[in-house]
């Protein structure tokens, strides 16, 4: 993540900057000092401080960054979780692109701990998926690591993920499974969805790495988990909330898929609040 996350603040910046900041430029002459203070304005949980302070620190070197919140803490309102003093002009410049990261990754890893608090006693796991912000990957699924869930692939180059497409196109799953291991390296695994029971005894007679249920009832889930008997593990993915992900973790299946922690989240409400100034 180390080496992204420059390409990534310098692009975020080049957008929302442009050739300059007119109403900072108007209001300050550029040489005022001051501080100003990052505070919670809900409950939230702590994920991306060092993003936060990294987008200051690119805009301008020499201002002073103080974490009072590090990653995976919670925080209640009113709660500051970062101090920056320096040249205010470039605190006002650089705060927008550092509160749209940090927001969104407060957002991500709170939903992903509200999931895995749901699921606490069984033996699944909170996986998220590939539906996440373009370009920003790395931070999403960094998010949702601190807060207690799990990455499943990367992207489309290090795991194999056989969906309905897939075998629609090769002409079911024995045909997929076998072209796929004709192509690709022992060492990637093979996922395979599947949408009923039927293709549940066809994945495991392909002898496939993982078996994806697809949008199963919580009855059909319990009953591939009776099938597959623990000799390969079970995804459960689609239509996946809180308010079923408890049942769903109860039928025994190994992971549970939510693409909602990273294409649905709500960014955490930070509101970043200049505190002193001297010209």
């Amino acid at each position: 993540m180390k080496c992204i996350v420059p390409r990534l603040i310098q692009a975020a910046l080049e957008e929302d900057v442009g050739v300059g900041d007119v109403t900072t430029g108007a209001v300050l002459i550029g040489e005022e000092v001051g501080s100003a203070q990052a505070v919670a304005k809900s409950a939230l949980v702590v994920a991306g401080i060092d993003v936060f302070k990294e987008v200051f620190l690119f805009w301008d070197k020499d201002l002073k960054f103080t974490g009072l919140r590090g990653d995976g803490q919670t925080a209640a309102p009113g709660d500051v979780l970062a101090e920056i003093s320096g040249k205010l002009s470039s605190i006002l410049v650089a705060e927008r692109v550092a509160l749209n990261f940090f927001q969104r990754m407060c957002g991500i890893a709170g939903m992903t701990r509200q999931y895995s608090e749901e699921i606490k006693g069984t033996r699944a796991k909170i996986l998220d998926t590939r539906k996440t912000a373009p370009g920003i990957r790395v931070l999403d699924r960094y998010a949702v690591r601190i807060g207690g869930g799990f990455n499943h692939r990367f992207g489309l180059y290090d795991g194999v993920l056989i969906k309905d497409n897939h075998i629609a196109a090769a002409g079911g799953i024995t045909r997929a499974v076998a072209m796929v291991r004709d192509h690709i390296p022992h060492t990637l695994k093979v996922e395979v969805e599947v949408r009923n029971l039927t293709e549940v005894e066809e994945a495991i007679a392909s002898a496939v790495d993982v078996i994806m249920l697809d949008n199963m009832s919580i009855s059909e889930m319990r009953e591939a988990v009776s099938l597959v008997r623990g000799r390969i593990p079970l995804e459960a993915s689609g239509g996946v909330n809180l308010s079923n992900v408890k049942q769903i973790a109860e039928t025994g299946v190994d992971f549970i898929s939510v693409g909602a922690l990273t294409h649905s989240v709500t960014a955490s409400d930070i509101s970043l609040i200049i505190r002193s100034h001297r010209g």
